[in-house]
């Protein structure tokens, strides 16, 4: 089959490689239809994560049909339309049977790297490094899921791939992202970053009964995206001091909850973005937290703070003083896939939602090449790559 397979920074290629095969009774073989282009997968293309090796086939947002099941799968069936949760999950541990699905004990089996890095390790991850996993993506013609029998999810007919595509990552992220903000009626919520989570973040918050929903990015294409389908007021942190911006607008209080939807390859315009710039490149950071110090820095006092974007390792001069003395509560953490599918589905076929306004580019997969460079350096006004194998 073809796949795209990491060869290094900067250099991902479609390649032939071996067809997916049964090696568990709970595993099923997916013959994929639409699968993207994740922002956390530029930080596998820009080379930010360990523990990937050439050959690697990325991709953890995908769906299709399912063309082979494992002898223990009973709840799903050859020629079922699936969607594929990108958290890996085997719904029997401790974690699962809380909701906490990303963090379940059973489907790492490099559990032993993450916990060097991590203390613990999280859920296996498809395409995304051997420390969580070592598992095979979905930028490909097929793929092999584990757990089938609870990393499936049937759709209903009526419903097109690109309506329900980002089930398996970022709709969920964005919405579990905008429910870390314990929202309240008439809270305002600043969002930093209007990339593809950010965008679902702020349709989230909304949802979740936001009044004001602020937008922070650099990106024209990005707030006018904000704005429009969004309905978001939006700020280009290279036009203004975010910062006093926000004291501005909420009558100096400060947000009621914001929002890091960027993660470690922030930008940023001052010094201290500079300094995480410089220390990254000789390893002495593996992280730049421009936008989370501007979050915890510009939250109000006793507000929340939601943290969706992936962070690597460490990070510098995170103003630990602001969260302990303003009494912010943070909220981090994978997406919990499993425990939103439903209800995000329900949304959708209720037309509160339709999430293929995200969607710039649709791409065969053996331009996937081009999609990453597209997506990586923000060419062409695009924003969402979908791939078609």
């Amino acid at each position: 089959m073809k796949a795209v397979c990491w060869h290094g920074a900067n250099d991902v290629r479609v390649e032939t490689v071996p067809d997916p095969k049964i090696i568990n009774p709970r595993d099923a073989i997916v013959k994929i239809t639409s699968t993207a282009i994740c922002g956390s997968d530029l930080h596998l293309y820009n080379g930010y994560i360990p523990t990937m090796e050439k050959g690697d086939i990325l991709g953890h947002e995908f769906m299709g049909e399912v063309v082979e099941v494992g002898s223990a799968v009973k709840n799903i069936k050859v020629g079922d339309r699936v969607v594929v949760p990108f958290t890996i999950a085997c719904g029997n541990c401790y974690f699962c049977k809380h909701d906490y699905w990303s963090l379940c004990d059973n489907s790492n089996p490099n559990s032993w790297m993450a916990e060097k890095l991590m203390g613990y390790s999280p859920s296996g991850l498809f395409g995304y490094s051997h420390m969580l996993g070592g598992y095979a993506g979905g930028q490909a013609e097929y793929a092999r899921v584990p757990f089938a029998d609870v990393g499936l999810f049937k759709i209903p007919d009526g419903l097109t791939d690109e309506q329900v595509l980002f089930l398996t990552d970022i709709f969920p992220t964005g919405y579990m992202a905008a429910e870390n903000c314990n929202i309240q009626p008439g809270d305002i919520v600043a969002i930093w970053g209007c990339g593809p989570v950010g965008q679902f973040a702020i349709r989230s918050a909304y949802l979740l009964g936001a009044e004001r929903v602020i937008a922070i990015d650099r990106v024209p294409e990005r707030l006018q995206m904000a704005k429009e389908y969004g309905k978001a007021e939006v700020l280009n942190y290279e036009e203004v001091d975010v910062g006093e911006a926000l004291k501005e607008m909420t009558g100096g209080r400060g947000p009621d909850a914001v929002m890091d939807a960027v993660g470690m390859e922030a930008h940023g315009t001052d010094f201290m973005a500079l300094y995480d710039k410089a220390k990254q490149a000789v390893r002495l950071e593996t992280d730049r937290p421009t936008a989370l110090r501007q979050v915890l820095l510009s939250c109000r006092k006793g507000g929340h703070v939601s943290i969706p974007g992936v962070y690597g390792g460490f990070v510098d001069k995170v103003p630990m003083g602001a969260v302990v003395n303003k009494g912010l509560t943070i909220k981090t953490g994978q997406t919990h896939v499993h425990k939103y599918l439903r209800p995000l589905l329900e949304h959708i076929q209720n037309g509160d939602i339709d999430p293929s306004f995200i969607i710039t580019h649709s791409l065969p997969l053996e331009q996937a090449p081009h999609g990453y460079e597209i997506f990586k350096d923000k060419k062409d006004n695009c924003i969402k790559v979908v791939l078609k194998p």
